[in-house]
């Protein structure tokens, strides 16, 4: 396989911050993911290519690595112990004809620690493939319930499961869906962040959800009755009389699901906002002002 610059595939420069980074690789999972180029395989290549890239590169450890020794980065701990047992003439049986290693010896000892024909000297080390990482996007109503859902990741694609109440940030690891291990090492796991993206009527914190509610200064002021809609359906709410803007009322259980936790809801704040009537006619002005005295009175 050729070598894949995981610069170039973020587009970012070799001195990018981790922050521009994260934001290269957010744009292009967003305009690359599978859901919304479903039937385009250059798309779901570029967006394995683009979470390979991010998950060496978001990691500071494994960038420094990368930086080093490109192609090679995941096997650096390897080679550096061989050259410092080199040097300290300890080789356990294997010689080179130089006293240290150099640049050109990297090809040669990767080869030969990791299954070519110069290997037959070296102990062959089974060793765990690399994590990958990813990201699932969902919006809020996507996690009232549990459901199936099919991600393809490098290739392969693996239904998981997404639990009701998953929160945005949330990370779950996938054991196994990594990189094939070397030398029959196992694989390695992926990483999923839920992304929850945010809903135009429900603020959500923690388990429960906040939303604002417009009712009219006549109901407001006499007391009535009005329908709320919530994330299960909707329920009506009676208005007590003068109740003053800003009023918040609970809905118990009307929340989001709690993770894991089966049949359990947070609770939904509903606040009031008392809408004041415009474009009065000259009438409705003449018996605001009557109230207005009366009030005073």
């Amino acid at each position: 396989m050729a070598f894949i610059d995981y610069y170039k595939t973020l587009g970012v420069d070799k001195n990018a911050s981790a922050d521009d980074i994260k934001k290269a690789y957010r744009k292009l999972a967003r305009k690359h993911h599978p859901d919304v180029n479903p039937d385009d395989k250059d798309a779901n290549l570029k967006f394995q290519q683009i979470n390979e890239a991010y998950e060496v590169l978001s990691n500071e450890e494994n960038r420094k690595k990368y930086d080093q020794y490109g192609e090679n980065w995941q096997h650096s701990e390897q080679f550096e112990n061989a050259q410092r047992s080199r040097q300290q003439g300890q080789n356990e049986g294997y010689t080179y004809s130089n006293s240290n290693f150099n640049e050109g010896d990297f090809s040669e000892f990767f080869e030969s620690m990791f299954g070519g024909a110069r290997g037959r000297g070296f102990r062959q080390t089974a060793y765990k493939g690399q994590d990958y990482s990813s990201e699932i996007h969902l919006k809020l109503r996507d996690v009232l319930e549990t459901h199936k859902q099919t991600l393809s990741v490098n290739g392969k694609n693996i239904r998981i499961t997404v639990p009701a109440g998953v929160a945005d940030g949330q990370l779950i690891k996938l054991t196994g869906f990594g990189a094939p291990g070397t030398n029959g090492g196992p694989s390695g796991d992926l990483y999923l962040t839920f992304v929850i993206e945010n809903d135009k009527e429900f603020k959500r914190l923690g388990d429960d959800l906040y939303k604002n509610v417009a009712i009219d200064l006549f109901t407001a002021v006499l007391g009535g009755e009005i329908t709320v809609e919530t994330l299960s359906g909707k329920v009506k709410l009676k208005i007590t009389e003068s109740t003053q803007n800003g009023t918040k009322v609970r809905l118990k259980g009307k929340g989001m699901p709690i993770y894991k936790k089966d049949g359990q809801f947070g609770d939904l704040f509903v606040t009031y906002k008392v809408e004041i009537p415009k474009n009065l006619s000259e009438r409705e002005k003449e018996l605001f002002t009557e109230i207005s005295n009366l009030h005073k009175k």
